[in-house]
């Protein structure tokens, strides 16, 4: 699929105008800390981009990330502002005019946030095969990656990879989109699904189990929404199969439980994470006001304690006594509900 692909995002495609799926964020969509920065992104940049989520997570000063299919690299120059010139963003792509797009514009951004030298760079290569492009092991604090995923032939294989490039207690936080069951095989010929990202959709308890494999034990979903097709012939391909763009994160942790296991342990936010004053979110089901103590998993107290999040938490109890299965945890659907016919990339 990577001709299909290539082809679809490179020369088939001109600007988000021309998706047939309701595939493009606007600025409208994210926070109101990023909206100046969005406004700053270079008109040919912006023009050409095809994600499907804010791929931003909080607290990035000073962090090294990698964004997974960079394409235009309005993702990575978002983020080239938050973390700072003491920063670094690494942008892949394997599509030749959206990297020539992208290497366009590095000193543009450069000079349009004030660094004296840049803080962001592309490498033509494939998500799959991050081994081949001298990176080393362990070497990032957060891996990104905006609706691409879905469109690599081997998911597996992407998600072992991030894996394997994060530091210990970094994080894998992206967007993409997600089927409610899985996509028919012949679905995969179709070069227009594929390239609107439904054809490759996983089922979303496929993912887990990926996810899972890869050895992202506990995936936490952080939003999704139904997606909408405005094509009526596309409609009729998909039939009865329901799209979602969900956000998720991943942290590389060792030896979290397969479930959420309660320890009587909770933390209290210090409400000190710019933007986010009054409360954090973790995920869709942990959202923690700033100041109250807030009962948590074992896993979820790891993901705060053994993250860049630590400083900004209190932290009660440990793990010396198990209390069995956490409360209110279990799921069927992860995702809300929505209109019956969903698709596209957001």
């Amino acid at each position: 699929m990577y001709d299909t692909v290539k082809d679809y995002y490179g020369k088939e495609l001109q600007g988000s105008g021309d998706l047939k799926t309701d595939a493009c964020c606007t600025v409208d969509n994210v926070p109101d800390y990023i909206k100046p920065i969005m406004a700053k992104i270079h008109p040919e940049v912006s023009g050409k981009y095809y994600g499907c989520g804010l791929v931003a997570p909080d607290l990035l000063a000073g962090m090294r990330i990698l964004d997974l299919g960079s394409g235009s690299g309005q993702d990575c120059y978002v983020l080239s502002a938050l973390v700072g010139e003491q920063g670094e963003v690494v942008g892949v792509d394997m599509t030749d005019e959206q990297l020539a797009v992208a290497n366009r514009h590095v000193d543009y951004h450069r000079e349009v946030f004030g660094f004296e030298k840049a803080n962001v760079r592309f490498i033509k290569g494939y998500i799959e095969k991050l081994d081949q492009l001298g990176l080393e092991d362990n070497s990032f604090d957060v891996i990104v990656s905006n609706c691409v995923i879905n469109l690599s032939p081997d998911k597996q294989a992407v998600l072992e990879q991030a894996h394997r490039l994060l530091k210990p207690g970094g994080e894998l936080y992206f967007s993409d989109v997600y089927a409610d069951r899985r996509v028919p095989e012949h679905l995969l010929n179709d070069s227009v699904l594929y390239g609107e990202c439904l054809a490759g959709a996983l089922y979303w308890n496929d993912f887990l189990t990926l996810a899972k494999q890869a050895g992202f034990a506990d995936p936490r979903l952080v939003e999704d929404r139904p997606l909408l097709v405005g094509s009526e012939e596309i409609s009729q391909k998909v039939g009865d199969i329901n799209f979602y763009s969900a956000t998720y994160r991943l942290f590389k942790l060792a030896n979290l439980e397969p479930a959420c296991e309660d320890y009587g342990q909770s933390v209290i936010y210090r409400g000190s994470i710019p933007n986010m004053q009054n409360y954090f979110l973790l995920d869709k089901h942990h959202i923690i006001e700033a100041g109250k103590p807030f009962p948590v998993c074992g896993n979820s107290y790891r993901m705060l304690k053994e993250t860049r999040f630590n400083p900004h938490f209190e932290f009660a109890g440990n793990f010396d006594k198990h209390l069995g299965i956490f409360s209110g945890c279990g799921s069927d659907l992860p995702f809300d509900s929505g209109a019956k016919k969903t698709g596209g990339c957001c």
